[in-house]
């Protein structure tokens, strides 16, 4: 499975990104790097979070993306007036919203992505799980709930005032602000975690066991947290 973990991890990360950025967002560069440098993880998807207005077929939905022209999309804060601009583009049924972070994470082990899944949840991800496939592959979705979804315009025509596209672009930006807190949780739920972690060894290096059937008595978990150091 090792041997597998390795190429999995060194065929993905050689892969082009297809995504329509082409490249990992600012935000969250540090975290993907750290991630991918650890033995026990690399990631297969991700994204900062995001406001996005997109112009959609009336019968569209969410599955049918192919048929949608992104009108505006930004990775941090906007203003009402950038809002107003793109919506004057529209001649299908636009749609405002906020995507929050968004992370994929394969593991090693099971353990590994036990662990992923707990820091997610302690930094306030708490729409994260894990899968297992049929071909062994672990993953951890690292995932929120505070999004926004709404209808602007219907073919083509404006339906709600100015002074509600202000509002919406207000909340628009606290959500991404709180997106950015909870990003910056993570990466301080996992410098606790490293910071445990060290002196869990300390202590097994000054009262090592010797009942162990196999190895140095040292748990795997606390080896996970040992690679896992995730932002430091």
């Amino acid at each position: 499975m090792d041997k597998t973990f390795g190429q999995w991890k060194k065929q993905c990360l050689n892969k082009l990104d297809l995504s329509k950025k082409g490249s990992v967002d600012q935000d969250i560069e540090h975290v993907v790097s750290l991630l991918n440098s650890c033995e026990e993880y690399f990631t297969t998807s991700s994204c900062s979070g995001r406001i996005i207005l997109i112009d959609g077929a009336p019968e569209s939905s969410d599955v049918q993306k192919q048929n949608c022209i992104w009108l505006f999309v930004s990775h941090q804060k906007c203003t009402s007036d950038d809002l107003v601009s793109a919506l004057a583009k529209s001649s299908r049924d636009a749609v405002l919203k906020f995507e929050p972070f968004v992370l994929h994470v394969q593991c090693r082990r099971l353990e590994d992505a036990q662990l992923m899944h707990s820091v997610a949840i302690n930094s306030g991800f708490r729409n994260s799980g894990l899968t297992v496939s049929k071909t062994g592959k672990i993953i951890t979705a690292v995932r929120s709930t505070h999004g926004l979804e709404v209808p602007l315009s219907h073919e083509g025509k404006l339906l709600v005032e100015h002074e509600y596209i202000h509002f919406l672009t207000h909340i628009a930006n606290q959500k991404m602000e709180e997106n950015l807190r909870r990003i910056h949780r993570l990466e301080t739920e996992g410098k606790e975690k490293n910071k445990t972690s060290v002196y869990k060894r300390r202590r097994k290096r000054e009262h090592p066991q010797t009942d162990c059937c196999h190895g140095d008595g040292t748990s795997s978990v606390e080896e996970l947290d040992d690679c896992l150091d995730l932002l430091t």
